[in-house]
């Protein structure tokens, strides 16, 4: 990102600012590296905030399905009130962790229809507020997560949208942010749903395991090491079967059936 003049109101005084993310694309308990640099404009001013923020695009606050400019802050680092003299550079470095719980904007290496987050750098000056652009960041899915994406695709589901909504955590649900990536799919046509019925599904991360929600049923806890993919698909089929559809496929539970390796 290239300098950007603050806060037009200042005029010819106004200082600049400068993102730079050492990378774009991260994994949810990934970090992402950053460095602010304002340098100063032709007149000394008082900064009473730099902040830098991790957001996401969450449904709820946007005015239509493509919007994007008032987003959920998922993490904020800030300093406090400083001195930027005319002319000065100062240069501020910091690392984003990003949490595990935070909503993917990718997976399987493709972005995610409705989903954004960005790194967004805002700053006060004078009692009033510039937060700047977004420097967009890809969050890649988990391999766990991918894991579950290729379960569905292989099983006829379609990815549609992903939509991030507040969400408070209930019936044993460990979770920390207060907002939640719903992943919606359209059922395929073994399962028997009327045409156009989606499956909405949500993954609760944590740093060894998951939690995976398929509509109004679960948490199905399960553990990386022991996630194996075939194992995975079958339990996937026999629940979702068991649940909404007209097979005679069973689902087994996920310690016995998905989350055990084959070894």
């Amino acid at each position: 990102m290239a300098f950007r003049t603050l806060l037009s109101s200042l005029g010819v005084n106004a200082p600049r600012v400068e993102t730079v993310l050492v990378s774009s694309a991260v994994r949810p308990g990934g970090t992402l590296a950053a460095s602010v640099t304002l340098e100063g404009g032709g007149a000394d001013v008082s900064v009473e905030r730099l902040g830098v923020e991790l957001v996401t695009r969450v449904e709820a606050r946007e005015t239509t399905e493509t919007r994007w400019t008032n987003p959920g802050v998922v993490v904020s680092h800030g300093t406090g009130a400083f001195e930027l003299g005319a002319g000065e550079t100062r240069e501020f470095r910091l690392d984003i962790e990003v949490p595990w719980e935070m909503p993917v904007t990718h997976a399987l290496g493709r972005s995610l229809k409705g989903a954004r987050a960005a790194v967004r750098t805002t700053v006060e000056i004078g009692k009033a507020v510039d937060r700047g652009d977004f420097d967009e960041v890809a969050v890649h899915a988990l391999p766990a997560q991918d894991m579950c994406f290729e379960a569905f695709r292989r099983l006829g589901f379609r990815f549609d949208e992903a939509e991030v909504k507040r969400f408070r955590a209930h019936g044993g649900i460990n979770q920390t942010l207060p907002y939640c990536q719903e992943l919606e799919f359209w059922f395929p046509r073994e399962y028997g749903r009327p045409r156009g019925d989606q499956l909405e599904v949500m993954f609760i991360a944590r740093h060894d395991s998951m939690d995976l929600i398929t509509g109004p049923r679960g948490p199905y806890p399960f553990t990386y090491s022991e996630m194996e993919r075939e194992r995975f698909v079958r339990w996937l089929d026999g629940h979702c079967r068991s649940a909404w559809g007209t097979g005679v496929s069973r689902g087994r539970s996920p310690d016995r059936g998905a989350g055990r390796s084959s070894g």
